[in-house]
């Protein structure tokens, strides 16, 4: 699975440099494998933010962005998405993606995670609750969260510097510091859906689609 998220990384144009941080010896056995670029961390990291902080302070680079692993579907296209933010808008620090849920069982499913955004298009909140509550009928448009991270550097070092949140804690959302901090993070509109691998179904799922056999 990290091979075909490490190839469709290394197929965006806007990517310079793909790095995989683990601090698992067999993932980074087969990352070399097939030729990638790894990077051993700490095995005490207590999320992906703060593994990828670990690698990011030893690059000479602006925008950093985080693929995760267990995302084999995601479109390279995508990640162009999240990083054009930071090419219009020096002030953006943080940025993610959102698609429109069309699924209902994605709405109470915990794995997908629902954002509601503000009017200038900047996440409020990130739940695994269906999010908004609609008290009187009448739907707003709802969307899913797809996991995967822009940062300014210096972003992404102060967000690793600090503390988990209580909201953070309560939702096991790792973006949900920034938020509580008043780190601002840009969503933006993907045209790319994407399937993230948390269940042995999603995986199952995700092997029928590549039509290949693939392991963890």
């Amino acid at each position: 699975m990290i091979e075909h998220v490490y190839r469709r990384a290394r197929s965006c144009a806007d990517v310079q440099r793909v790095i995989v941080a683990t601090d698992d010896l067999r993932i980074a056995q087969a990352v070399r494998r097939f030729d990638g670029e790894v990077r051993l961390t700490r095995a005490d990291h207590r999320s992906g933010t703060d593994r990828l902080a670990e690698v990011a302070a030893t690059l000479d680079c602006d925008v950093v962005v985080n693929v995760q692993g267990d995302e084999p579907l995601i479109d390279p296209g995508a990640i162009s998405e999240a990083i054009r933010p930071f090419t219009t808008d020096p002030s953006v620090q943080m940025t993610t993606l959102y698609h429109r849920i069309s699924n209902p069982s994605e709405l109470t499913d915990p794995n997908v995670v629902k954002v509601v955004l503000d009017r200038g298009g900047f996440a409020l909140y990130f739940s695994r609750s269906p999010i908004p509550f609609v008290r009187n009928g009448g739907w707003p448009p709802l969307y899913k969260h797809i996991g995967l991270y822009g940062y300014r550097r210096s972003a992404l070092l102060v967000v690793a510097a600090l503390e988990p949140t209580p909201l953070e804690r309560a939702e096991g959302l790792e973006q949900l510091r920034a938020l509580e901090h008043g780190i601002r993070v840009k969503a933006v509109e993907s045209a790319h859906d994407s399937i993230g691998v948390d269940t042995p179904e999603d995986l199952e799922h995700v092997r029928r689609l590549i039509g290949a056999p693939m392991s963890g």
